[in-house]
């Protein structure tokens, strides 16, 4: 494959050293949750929360999700530059030839429960490419390109291949005649797409490829500082996506949607909800002060599918829940999130509810992994401090002098 292998180095930029906590005065100030807590330095992903503008390695992702393809904004994103034609088909080739996992992977994930979430079964599954692919030679062009390539072509293969197994069928065969969101949603269902549902679903690709150090990339950060294997950093930021306060937030959204049940009982719903301090989900984004600008596009994308497929009544429901929370939430800079729309854009491509996270994954496999070569190419391994609470030094007792529980 034609690509600049070697590990990048970290942007360099006019920042200020951080400070040493020696020379600091005072105890350390705290910050729950790390806000605002610069933790690295990157050139991958820019997010300007006031303007709601995104970029991907400063390109715009409006602009990607309307002329470029996932596996395009992928190269981009692990690579640092758009490729030439003669890169983009080399790649997409490479990923064609290495979407198969092995029959052992498959027998593995026969044995998993059918009541299991696929973000376990995908989790355990990632981790798994690492036993077949143990050699670790992270500074190793070569190495570092097969990994690329191995991840982002088989994690799909196997979110399709639970899907199936767990309704007591034999996973599906890639094929290597249609692209690479194509080919997926054939996996699924062995019916090939319509050409429009394959489309939007790569433009949704695209758009939850990359969004900076949320809590996903942070964990495969911290991970890749150790200089374990590509396998297991992905493995890691798969199970922090899983949490409910991450990825499957548009999960929420349809139940959201589903209780309100109709237009005329938005207001008196959305009412009820602020005044007991309901969460609204979709709502809000610790970067965003504007409407997400993922949403848009989906927002868009969604109406497209509408027209091709019919309506979805619960986009009814939802378009008027974001005109009454502009006016409610608004004003505290609380807009809908790329959650917000994502879900009916699933929906209405007939993916069940509990695959939106694993597809999440699928998108942002690509940001991982442009987070890990850029973590290679100037590691420290992270190791923050804390602030103790606990107890002042006290001596060991006994066991019969300790005094009995109450």
């Amino acid at each position: 494959m034609a690509a600049k292998t070697t590990p990048e180095e970290a942007t360099t930029t006019s920042a200020p050293a951080a400070a040493s906590p020696a020379a600091s005065p005072g105890p350390p100030l705290f910050r729950p949750g790390l806000e605002g807590v610069p933790a690295t330095q990157s050139a991958i992903c820019d997010i300007d929360g006031h303007r709601g503008v995104l970029t991907y390695r400063g390109v715009p992702v409006d602009q990607l999700a309307r002329n470029s393809s996932f596996l395009e904004t992928a190269y981009l994103l692990i690579w640092g530059e758009l490729p030439t034609i003669f890169q983009l088909n080399d790649f997409q080739h490479e990923v064609q030839m290495h979407r198969r996992v092995s029959f052992r992977i498959r027998d593995m994930m026969k044995c998993f429960p059918a009541s299991g979430h696929p973000m376990d079964a995908l989790q355990a599954s990632a981790a798994s490419l690492g036993l077949f692919y143990s050699r670790r030679a992270l500074y190793d062009p070569q190495y570092v390109t097969e990994a690329v390539v191995r991840l982002i072509a088989k994690i799909p293969t196997m979110v399709a291949a639970f899907q199936l197994i767990r309704k007591g069928q034999d996973p599906i065969q890639p094929r290597d005649d249609l692209a690479y969101s194509a080919n997926f949603l054939y996996m699924l269902t062995e019916r090939e797409p319509d050409s429009l549902a394959a489309r939007i679903f790569d433009s949704c690709l695209i758009l939850h490829a990359e969004h900076s150090l949320n809590a996903s990339t942070f964990s495969a950060r911290v991970t890749a500082s150790t200089l374990t294997d590509p396998y297991a950093v992905v493995a890691s930021a798969v199970g922090t996506l899983a949490g409910p306060l991450h990825g499957g937030a548009n999960e929420d959204v349809l139940d959201m949607l589903d209780q309100i049940g109709s237009i005329d009982r938005v207001e008196d719903w959305l009412d009820q909800a602020i005044a007991s301090k309901q969460k609204i989900m979709g709502f809000g984004h610790r970067e965003y002060r504007v409407k997400d600008p993922r949403a848009v596009i989906l927002q868009g994308l969604a109406e497209e599918l509408f027209v091709r497929f019919g309506h979805d009544t619960m986009y009814d429901v939802a378009r008027r829940l974001e005109e009454v929370a502009a006016d409610r939430l608004g004003p505290k800079g609380i807009y809908p999130n790329v959650d917000f729309y994502s879900g009916l854009v699933y929906r209405k491509l007939g993916i069940p509810r509990d695959l939106f996270t694993p597809i999440f994954a699928i998108a942002r496999t690509a940001g991982w992994l442009a987070h890990w070569r850029e973590q290679l190419g100037a590691n420290r391994i992270y190791r923050p401090t804390q602030i103790y609470t606990g107890s002042a030094e006290r001596p060991w007792l006994p066991l019969e002098s300790r005094p009995a529980s109450s």
